[in-house]
């Protein structure tokens, strides 16, 4: 089964850092989000929260009253996150779906239902848990990456996407498993993030010119973009 690979090990063995690098900014598009609705959660936790780097940055700027936990499924991602955990920061090496009923103000869900086979029946799962959801959607599917093929299949072989969405169909996807759009918005990892690929790099200055333009268009056309949404 495709889910076997983060049990295994196979998935650290292609992503040794299981994207830590990437986490400041994460959890500062999160903030951005919770900031921007006056959201004010006095218990959060984060479905799939790898090596535990968003939650210990949350935690580091978040009010001091806040509690953060993490759920991980694989061994390897959560020995890295038993490093981090601190007094109002832990980590469970569990499935959060079979905790019993809400346990918490907001749940976090970053590049993750994405990776699951199920991914309707997961999200329907998780919406009893909380009041409020946050979640990191990648934008797979564009003009570029449908032409070229390679990056769809890059998503599929070095991270593990089983599933390729635009803005328009991560929107249907919640809305198809219950749940209600508060607010939205694009992340340009491509552009504000240390990108080594040397076409990325050189797609950055077109991807910046077209976005201020017409984001919705630079989405479509280049990809390179996610999509945080904040939903109950």
């Amino acid at each position: 089964m495709a889910s076997e690979i983060y049990t295994t090990g196979e998935y650290i063995a292609k992503n040794p850092t299981w994207h830590m690098e990437d986490s400041s900014w994460k959890a500062q598009q999160i903030l951005k989000i919770i900031e921007k609705n006056h959201l004010q959660p006095q218990t959060v936790a984060e479905v799939g929260c790898g090596g535990g780097e968003i939650l210990k940055q949350l935690y580091a700027e978040m009010p001091k009253d806040v509690t953060f936990t993490g759920y991980e499924i694989s061994p390897q991602a959560f020995q890295l996150c038993q490093q981090k955990t601190q007094d109002r920061l832990k980590f469970k090496l569990a499935n959060i779906i079979q905790e019993e009923g809400k346990i918490f103000d907001l749940i976090l869900c970053i590049d993750v239902f994405e990776h699951i086979q199920d991914y309707l029946g997961f999200l329907q799962q998780i919406k009893p848990k909380t009041d409020y959801h946050i979640f990191h959607i990648p934008l797979d599917i564009s003009v570029s990456s449908v032409l070229r093929s390679t990056p769809i299949l890059r998503a599929r072989e070095q991270v593990g996407h089983l599933h390729y969405f635009t803005k328009e169909t991560a929107l249907a996807t919640l809305k198809d498993a219950g749940y209600e759009i508060i607010d939205y918005f694009y992340t340009a990892g491509s552009t504000e993030l240390n990108i080594s690929s040397l076409k990325t790099r050189i797609a950055k200055f077109p991807r910046n010119i077209l976005y201020r333009i017409n984001p919705d268009l630079a989405v479509r056309l280049m990809g390179g973009y996610s999509l945080l949404v904040l939903a109950k």
